[in-house]
């Protein structure tokens, strides 16, 4: 785990190295006309340290059965993306494509539940952190055709992410953690510090007129590992391999957590009453000043804001850093699809780089692909910096099945803290004992 910390932080650093000459925000035509440029991504290998049998070979090689056709798995905020580059996949393989909406945390539970019975989806969109959990039961097959293609043309990161007890299966297609955005309409100059949020949140906020000063999901700990790491705490130790050590009510997450819940009198609201739908809305329409989400929001926030949208890295949480969730957001193939070869030539084509470069134009992610990321699209965009920069601050989430068996627990204390007062250490005590009750009965 301490290696992919490394990899993730290297590759943060390099991407942040790739946008240093960035401060044009007219990334959208930059990068020319990717949607064309999409229409012949299978073909547009990476010539990068390719084998003496390259994965150009295998892509001749490997052809859609007859009659086949796909589902695909996809997210809602993505949905532009699936619809665009589904529509390139067919028109190139003569393959349908049907796309539903699924949210990628739930994937991997849905196909356990749906996969031998043949009703789960062809291609599936996971976070890496949810890899373990479909690899060690068989879910998904290795990416074996594209295999060697995909590990020369993707970042260290987005390969270790993709890959479990030392095998491929993922192919990768964005990295992600999330940021501040801003509007700068309201919000004269980033934030530096969750006391400042707070300062201005108090002169901003009126609950009475749907206001406040900054929202996210407060009751969901992929948006709240902040509070929990900034400051000491962790997941899972021995850089997140141990299932038994659990650091999420140590000294250093209560001392974070007391933090948030400062952050009650900037968002006087209950956690039920967030969602991304509500967020969305109230920030597109100046009512949020400050939302904490992910580049999948990028798009839509810079067509609703355009120049008074800004970016910046997560404020520091009691004087500390703020660590951040980062993770790789993959495709995988269903083990139990009846089209292998299309389902593997279909998340091959939708994570190729003219893809990624679809994906951010379309949607605004962070290419995982090495030659995307030198892309003037990518260069020139000052958003993707900013994520680059909270990248080099955030921490992978682990991969190993447990990680599964962290989100109930947790996404169960993180209300009771918010919205009953519980005492953090009480609430995250039991959420750590429910982990491993949750553990040891799964290894039994």
């Amino acid at each position: 785990m301490k290696l992919k910390k490394v990899m993730v932080i290297t590759a943060a650093v390099s991407m942040a190295l790739s946008v240093t000459a960035c401060g044009s925000s007219n990334n959208g035509n930059a990068g020319g006309n990717n949607a064309a440029k999409a229409t012949n991504a299978a073909n547009n290998t990476t010539e990068t340290a390719a084998p003496e049998t390259t994965d150009a070979a295998a892509t001749e090689e490997i052809v859609p059965e007859d009659g086949a056709t796909l589902v695909v798995w996809e997210s809602k905020e993505e949905r532009p993306f699936a619809d665009e580059i589904a529509k390139q996949f067919t028109a190139k393989y003569n393959v349908p494509v049907k796309i539903e909406e699924l949210a990628p945390p739930d994937q991997v539970t849905k196909l356990t539940q749906d996969g031998p019975s043949g009703l789960a989806a062809d291609v599936v969109l996971i976070p890496h952190d949810n890899l373990g959990k479909a690899a060690s039961a068989s879910l998904v097959l290795p990416n074996d055709v594209f295999g060697e293609e995909t590990k020369a043309s993707n970042t260290e990161a987005s390969i270790i992410g993709s890959s479990y007890e030392g095998e491929l299966y993922g192919y990768p297609r964005a990295a992600e953690t999330y940021a501040l955005f801003y509007n700068k309409s309201l919000v004269k100059e980033a934030p530096k510090s969750f006391d400042d949020v707070l300062a201005f949140s108090k002169t901003f906020t009126d609950k009475s007129k749907n206001k406040y000063g900054i929202m996210w999901e407060v009751g969901n700990l992929y948006f709240n590992y902040m509070f929990i790491a900034s400051d000491g705490g962790y997941l899972f130790g021995k850089d997140g391999t141990d299932k038994d050590d659990i650091g999420l009510a140590n000294d250093g997450a209560v001392a974070g957590l007391k933090e948030f819940v400062k952050m009650k009198e900037a968002l006087p609201i209950k956690s039920g009453d967030i969602n991304s739908d509500i967020k969305r809305s109230l920030f597109n329409s100046g009512d949020v000043a400050m939302d904490i989400t992910g580049p999948w929001e990028l798009g839509g926030y810079k067509a609703a804001l355009g120049d008074n949208l800004g970016i910046a890295p997560i404020p520091t949480v009691n004087g500390k850093t703020a660590i951040t969730f980062s993770g790789i957001k993959i495709f995988a193939v269903n083990s139990f699809t009846q089209y292998p070869n299309a389902a593997k030539l279909y998340a091959h084509f939708a994570s190729s780089k003219d893809a990624q470069l679809l994906l951010n134009k379309t949607i605004g992610s962070v290419p995982t692909n090495n030659e995307a990321l030198l892309d003037p699209q990518i260069v020139n965009d000052p958003f993707v910096s900013a994520f680059a920069a909270q990248a080099k601050s955030s921490q992978p989430m682990p991969s190993i099945p447990e990680m599964g068996n962290v989100w109930s627990p947790v996404n169960a204390a993180l209300p009771e803290i918010w919205d009953k007062g519980v005492d953090p250490k009480a609430a995250m005590d039991k959420a750590v004992q429910q982990i491993k009750d949750l553990n040891n009965s799964s290894s039994q």
